[in-house]
């Protein structure tokens, strides 16, 4: 019985290592299995009790560090009182900075250590759930309907939320829509079926779903198939090396399995209804968008789009001739569009409404550079190439000019895209060493695109994919083109007049009509639109035999023409002008799914100063933090009260968002509130004249008289001034009270 319960203990031990570390220990264990065994579990157990040492030794590092942190504030704020020598202030301050980034970096260390992976999922897990209690406690947001027990993958954003939303969606709109002068448009939701049919969502957008045989319960089949792979090759120790390879192989190809081939994997590993362990039906495919009709007779299909892009698309012809009938031109849209997600799961990455923001870059197909892209050549960030992911190797940082020069990404248009999309996340918070951009492997890419790029982004479900940026080519516009029969065209126009030659197709109406009567407008079309490689084919077949087979689509059946009936030539013509189908460059942007991504980049927690207690923090640039800031009046007394009141008035006249606490709890619990909504500043009304104005994140103070503290605010968040500006040119503030 010792036995078996020490080795229950050593397993779990076991599984939280990386895979090596596994296998080193399960041969150690093979070779001696119970001195063997007696070793391995010992070490298993000092290596877990040093885990917590260390960890807590990081809370006491962070502690002190905090404590020499404010004894060099007080030693600086002593130098300027005593009107000490510039130098004298500056070796202070400079000390005083290097020991703040010291007292970070062991912060981060310490969050790094409480929320890291050690093997085992469940330190994410916690992680993520610290983030998304708190996210709904303080109401960023919440499940829809919560009070009719909620529908999954519907969520309602809360004040903050919608806060946030709006502020990443304002910065969007800046970084992209001004900067690059594009047309906005906003389109309806509901799009007619004939729209969705042409673009090929009616007949392909689909997942392959699974039905449990006795409870009806749906799920997508390939998340089943992806998840008992990823379980097994992190869990299970005795997988032979075949074995590994194999799921390996199987969660590279998941993507191009056929529906059949995806059946008989999930029959081969057994796999069952998650929930209830019932045998599992046969894949088929589920159209993911949700029908509607239009108008009360039904007798007009439509969807709820699954896209913003295709009311760009049909809109083509008004916006070239609105931009003067130029190129390059961008359009761009943002709004909420739907998929009807079979088993929604991972909160606000996997959802059934959302929104949108989505650009379309018509650009001319034979000059794919870019004015701007010198502006964002030099960026250096991290590519996933195709080689990369095929050699199993890691993603590499890269000069993004030298990615576009070398022909690793296709083009400059959509190297700038890259870069500018690089800027706008970093900006907003998201860390520089969690981000990459991965190509799309062959069997990814649609036939059509030139090349494809994914923004992802690292939380504590791995790798998420929120912006998609790809090279598509002409095709949306020709089969907008093809279905509508209206042609979705540009215009060159030459200095010169050129030669060209052209293909003359010349369908015989009168022979045609008597043949095949009825058909024979089928056959016209089927005629003109053949491509020169094929109309130059039937040129010889008809010349060699006088008669050739022509498949006609429309039709569904093959018909025989005779050499009368068509007449096929090359001309040499004189052009004034090229008539073409632009290609477009199109960067989509999942706005919920990066705004999840910005709330755990941005948590942390913090130790009190006592070191008993952990506060939540989200730190969120001033940029993006649902509140810029908040009015304390130190204690509860009318004087501080109108102070307040007359602060709040300038505020809001300068344009910032802020909230006025007036509560009789301490102030130290009340920068607590404020900190976990991830309100940058601070504002202290401790007298009738002057207040103090304390940052998030340092927790450092500065006074600053009341008829300039909204402009102070007011240029930190507009990051006119960074705080380091701000905290040289006022003095700085010490306090007796509590924080944290």
């Amino acid at each position: 019985m010792h036995l078996i319960q020490a080795s229950s203990r050593f397993l779990k031990f076991a599984i939280q290592k990386p895979s090596g570390t596994r296998f080193q220990i399960l041969n150690r264990l093979i070779r001696n299995p119970i001195s063997g065994f007696e070793r391995v579990y010992s070490t298993a157990a000092a290596t877990m009790g040093t885990v917590e040492t260390d960890v807590e030794l990081l809370r006491k590092s962070v502690i002190e560090k905090q404590n020499i942190v404010e004894k060099q504030g007080d030693e600086v704020r002593a130098l300027k009182a005593s009107k000490a020598s510039k130098e004298a202030i500056e070796n202070a301050i400079n000390q005083l900075k290097e020991l703040k980034l010291e007292l970070q970096s062991v912060s981060k260390e310490l969050q790094s250590r409480l929320s890291e992976d050690s093997g085992g999922a469940m330190s994410k897990e916690a992680f993520r759930q610290a983030v998304n209690n708190t996210l709904e406690r303080r109401l960023f947001y919440i499940p829809s309907f919560k009070i009719y027990r909620g529908v999954a993958g519907l969520y309602d954003y809360g004040p903050p939320g919608c806060a946030v939303k709006a502020n990443v969606i304002a910065f969007w709109r800046q970084h992209y829509v001004l900067e690059e002068n594009m047309l906005e448009v906003d389109c309806p939701c509901v799009t007619p079926e004939v729209v969705l049919k042409a673009s090929g969502h009616v007949d392909k957008f689909t997942d392959l779903m699974v039905k449990d045989e006795k409870t009806g319960m749906c799920y997508r089949a390939d998340h089943l198939l992806k998840d008992y792979c990823k379980d097994k090759l992190e869990k299970d120790l005795l997988l032979s090396p075949e074995k590994v390879n194999e799921l390996k192989q199987v969660l590279a190809v998941l993507d191009e399995l056929s529906a059949e081939a995806l059946g008989a994997k999930i029959k081969e590993y057994g796999i069952t209804a998650p929930d209830t362990k019932n045998p599992l039906s046969d894949p088929y495919p589920f159209n993911l968008m949700f029908a509607t009709s239009i108008g009360p007779s039904g007798l007009s299909p439509g969807y709820l789009r699954p896209e913003t892009a295709q009311g760009i698309f049909v809109n083509f012809k008004d916006l070239y001739y609105y931009n003067g009938n130029k190129l390059p031109f961008a359009a761009a849209q943002i709004g909420q569009a739907f998929r009807n997600e079979i088993s929604p799961r991972q909160g606000l990455l996997r959802v059934r409404e959302f929104t949108l923001a989505e650009i379309e870059h018509f650009v001319n197909p034979d000059d794919k550079s870019h004015p701007k892209f010198k502006n964002v050549a030099d960026l250096e960030f991290f590519l996933y190439s195709r080689e990369e992911q095929m050699a199993l190797k890691s993603p590499i940082k890269i000069r993004l000019g030298e990615a576009v020069a070398k022909g690793t990404i296709n083009n400059e248009t959509l190297g700038y895209f890259i870069g500018r999309t690089y800027l706008f996340l970093t900006a907003l918070g998201i860390h520089k060493e969690r981000l990459r951009f991965r190509q799309h492997l062959q069997n990814e890419m649609a036939h059509y695109a030139a090349d494809c790029w994914d923004a992802e982004i690292e939380c504590s479900y791995g790798w998420v994919e929120c912006v998609g940026l790809a090279d598509r080519s002409a095709y949306d516009l020709k089969a907008h083109t093809e279905k509508s029969a209206v042609p979705l065209v540009a215009h060159e126009t030459y200095p010169e007049p050129r030669e060209v030659e052209k293909l003359v197709i010349t369908p015989a109406k009168r022979e045609l009509g008597l043949a095949f009567k009825k058909n024979q407008k089928m056959i016209v079309e089927a005629l003109e639109a053949m491509s020169e490689a094929e109309a130059m084919e039937l040129k010889a077949h008809l010349e060699s035999e006088g008669k050739a087979p022509f498949q006609v689509c429309t039709l569904g059946q093959t018909v025989t023409l005779t050499k009368d009936m068509v007449s096929i030539s090359k001309e040499i013509k004189k052009e004034h002008q090229r008539v073409f189908t632009p290609s477009v460059i199109e960067p989509s942007f999942g706005v919920g799914r990066i705004i999840y991504c910005l709330y755990e980049h941005c948590f942390y927690t913090r130790p009190s100063k006592a070191g008993d207690e952990q506060y939540n923090v989200f730190s969120f640039p001033p940029l993006l933090a649902p509140i810029k800031c908040t009015v304390f009046p130190l204690v509860q007394n009318e004087k501080y009260e109108v102070t307040a009141q007359l602060i709040s008035k300038s505020l809001t006249g300068a344009g910032i968002s802020h909230k006025i606490d007036i509560t009789g709890t301490s102030i130290g619990k009340r920068y607590a509130r404020t900190d976990e909504l991830g309100v940058p500043f601070a504002i202290t009304v401790d007298s009738e004249t002057s207040v103090t104005i304390r940052e998030r994140d340092s927790k450092e103070q500065i006074r600053v008289s009341v008829e300039e503290v909204a402009s102070v605010v007011k240029e930190v968040t507009e990051g006119q001034s960074t705080w380091g500006d701000v905290l040289w040119r006022y003095p700085t503030h010490t306090t007796n009270t509590a924080d944290d």
